[in-house]
């Protein structure tokens, strides 16, 4: 029979261990972000912050696209094949600066531009939202552009999907990337009920477009991100319509080169909903960055970029 003594010794002994594992362990915690770098795989070390690059020499504009509302435009001009990007229902044109920079120096065209309502556009009848797609068709217009390379991110990815039902004829890619892209047929739609919990619209909106590992460890960037999520919205108005109601047998008829993109942690459009999305439209390609949010462009863009600039020169017009 153990004395009263002997068991707190045992006692003394475990609480010992306990504070050392407790020191091993605020010791890790404590380890400089590049050392902890380290121990993760070679290919991807993570999220890390980087500062937005100098950005390129650009025309900007507004361009009238009906009924009192003028959409500002950017334009690094030169004579590569276009790249138009389209920004997220939280963003506006102005979201683009980890790719202006590097999608024209390796040789393009940029351009971005806000939608109806969005910063630096013309606010014109808030009753006459107008069509998305319709309006990029006005500006690839206005800019005499034949063919274009479209990169639609979230609600821009679904502007881009609408936009390549009606005018498949001028898209030489496509690339959508953390989008649900607007198909209307019941067995997708089902989905949202399984992944988005009640309540979740009156989420913040870092938290539904930003991974955790990009809100620990980039606040620089995260505060970047909310001051332009902020600042988009330039008035109230009806939301945007679409020339389409799209279904899975619309994506099943494209014959142009598509790349679904989205991140492993996006609470909008997981992995699950890009696979749907992959098989439903013949020949596409996919890729799943990594500890990445919904919004992959500003998150990621070391791989957003490489991803993105190896897709569009498989696919230029002299492929």
């Amino acid at each position: 029979m153990q004395s009263d003594n002997s068991g707190g010794v045992i006692s003394r002994r475990m609480a010992f261990k306990a504070a050392l594992l407790g020191a091993a362990a605020s010791a890790v915690a404590m380890q400089p972000y590049a050392a902890a770098a380290a121990t993760e795989s070679k290919e991807d070390p993570g999220v890390v912050p980087a500062p937005l690059p100098k950005q390129k020499a650009q025309k900007e504009g507004l361009l009238d696209v009906g009924d009192g509302h003028s959409i500002w435009y950017f334009d690094t001009g030169g004579d590569g094949e276009a790249i138009v990007l389209l920004h997220a229902g939280t963003g506006s044109g102005a979201v683009w600066g980890y790719q202006q920079p590097v999608f024209a120096d390796a040789g393009y065209r940029v351009i971005g531009y806000s939608r109806r309502g969005r910063l630096n556009s013309k606010l014109g009848d808030p009753e006459k939202p107008g069509t998305g797609s319709e309006d990029l068709l006005k500006l690839i217009d206005h800019l005499g552009l034949k063919k274009i390379h479209l990169v639609g991110t979230a609600a821009g990815g679904m502007v881009a999907t609408d936009f390549t039902v009606s005018h498949e004829d001028r898209v030489q890619s496509l690339v959508l990337v953390n989008t649900i892209v607007g198909v209307t047929n019941d067995d997708y739609r089902a989905i949202y009920k399984l992944i988005y919990p009640e309540g979740f619209d009156d989420l913040a909106g870092d938290f539904k477009e930003l991974s955790p590992s990009y809100r620990h460890l980039d606040p620089q960037g995260h505060a970047a991100w909310l001051e332009l999520e902020h600042k988009a919205k330039i008035g109230e108005m009806k939301g945007q319509g679409y020339a389409n109601k799209v279904v899975w047998d619309h994506l099943a008829a494209w014959k142009l080169p598509v790349l679904v993109m989205t991140g492993d942690a996006d609470l909008y459009t997981p992995p699950s909903m890009m696979r749907i999305q992959h098989s439903r439209i013949p020949g596409a390609e996919k890729f799943v960055v990594p500890e990445c949010g919904h919004s992959a462009y500003w998150e990621r863009p070391e791989i957003f970029n490489r991803v993105v600039l190896d897709f569009v020169k498989r696919n230029g017009a002299t492929r």
